[in-house]
């Protein structure tokens, strides 16, 4: 197994705007500097004695359901979905009256959600605010006072080689603290979430940290813990942490309203490759691959081909800076996209839409119960290894049991057509659905290359 879960396209991110909720902030540029003198022990303790009492353990109860444990291909590390009693991990208080981060994947399908504070044994039973599935975070509320909510640091000012410290409830032995440094920042690409942007680190994180704090050696909280990297399950030094500017916009979002909006643009993209350098004057930016019908990218004018170098003025080098500089608008928004087209600059403005107008409708839901369904974007093919001549829609999940699990679909699965009709986007599967919606439909799928038909009704 090469990676592990601990318990952390449509080519958009979250909308982020100002932020509502009363965050405790550290100083925006704390001093980077090394301990001198022949005398002096090096200790960390008065930096991050405070942090232990932001940092809480979380306990989930989920009903055990028969069946086979579920492992999508492809994935960083092959888990079981099956839910399971008394799921542990960790939480990071944010406000003084109980509104706590955690990551999903820690409550996810929880039919209760208790939380033990630190240094107490007092329980409270948590309210689920909100989830955001796809940057891996949730938000759960106590009814508390005069907590002690952690500080924020600012994302700007990490470097590699920081000391940080990992702080969480590992194998539910309680509170500990443990430390390493930044040993890279940005890093995507790693297959584990819809949108990543990790920290990585060797501080040790291990099963139960998952939720917890990541803080720098003040004890400003940098990020929250998510995933590992290990062959043998235990930890190997390579840890991802949500980095904190991520943590604050989305959990802004779900204490305000629920949920995470996110902006949509339609387009699958890649990198300039090597082999692309050669017809672009732009050796970086996002290379458009293949562009959604009715989207606002095919609305605007853009076409399969253009390469865009900047938005709104701010330089594009790849495809996830693309997304990340569109996260940075709300749907309805405009931006003005630098594209090269045939070697020539020009100017596109776009107006982006809701990501959520191109997911399934109600009745496409009901047939294909139990999955969910993605484009096939530039970074859905590099995740999954799905080669470029291959057209259609993504299983990406499946619940164990459900009704498209029986029917014999699996994650990984790429729909290709539905009887006559050839699928290449969520429309057409829609569509196709609709034209056929009174009789038995035969969907052919893709499955590692080899082509099957399944029967649904």
């Amino acid at each position: 197994m090469m990676k592990k879960f601990l318990a952390a396209t449509s080519l958009l991110m979250v909308a982020m705007g100002a932020s509502a909720v009363d965050f405790k902030l550290a100083d925006s540029h704390p001093k980077h500097v090394m301990p001198v003198g022949p005398e002096e022990v090096l200790s960390f303790h008065k930096g991050i004695k405070d942090v232990v009492k932001s940092v809480v353990n979380i306990s989930t109860t989920k009903s055990i359901q028969p069946g086979r444990g579920y492992y999508p291909p492809y994935h960083p590390y092959p888990y079981s979905r099956m839910p399971r009693p008394h799921a542990l991990g960790s939480g990071v208080i944010l406000t003084e009256d109980g509104y706590i981060v955690t990551n999903n994947h820690v409550i996810e399908d929880a039919e209760d959600i208790t939380v033990i504070l630190p240094d107490s044994k007092d329980e409270y039973k948590a309210k689920l605010i909100g989830t955001d599935k796809e940057s891996d975070l949730a938000v759960i509320k106590i009814e508390a006072k005069n907590l002690k909510p952690i500080k924020l640091a600012n994302a700007d000012s990490l470097r590699v080689g920081d000391v940080v410290f990992a702080v969480g409830n590992p194998f539910g032995v309680g509170e500990s603290v443990t430390q390493g440094i930044i040993s890279a920042l940005n890093k995507n690409r790693v297959g584990i979430n819809q949108y990543e942007n990790f920290i990585q680190t060797d501080a040790s994180i291990n099963p139960g940290n998952s939720g917890g704090a990541l803080v720098d050696s003040r004890g400003a909280l940098i990020g929250i813990n998510s995933v590992i990297i290990s062959r043998s399950g235990g930890n190997n030094g390579i840890g991802f942490a949500i980095p904190v500017d991520m943590v604050k916009n989305i959990t802004t979002h779900l204490i305000e309203s629920g949920h995470v909006t996110r902006g949509y643009i339609g387009v699958s993209i890649s990198d300039v490759t090597k082999e692309y350098k050669s017809v672009y004057n732009h050796k970086k930016g996002a290379v458009i691959l293949s562009i959604e019908p009715d989207s606002p990218a095919e609305k605007a004018g853009l076409k399969r081909g253009d390469l865009i170098f900047d938005v709104n003025g701010k330089r594009i080098r790849n495809a996830t800076e693309l997304k990340q500089a569109i996260a940075t608008h709300k749907p309805n928004e405009k931006v003005t996209l630098g594209v090269e087209r045939d070697k020539k600059d020009i100017k596109i403005d776009a107006v982006l839409s809701s990501r959520d107008a191109y997911t399934l409708d109600e009745s496409t839901q009901q047939i294909f119960k139990g999955m969910r369904i993605v484009p096939l974007t530039g970074e859905i093919r590099y995740q999954y290894r799905i080669p470029p001549m291959i057209n259609g829609v993504l299983i990406a999940d499946i619940k164990p049991m459900s009704k498209a699990e029986k029917v014999g679909f699996q994650a990984g699965d790429v729909i290709i057509q539905v009887e006559d009709d050839p699928i290449e986007s969520i429309h057409d599967l829609q569509e196709a659905l609709k034209k056929y919606k009174k009789q038995p439909k035969r969907v052919y799928v893709n499955r590692y290359g080899t082509i099957l038909m399944l029967v649904i009704k």
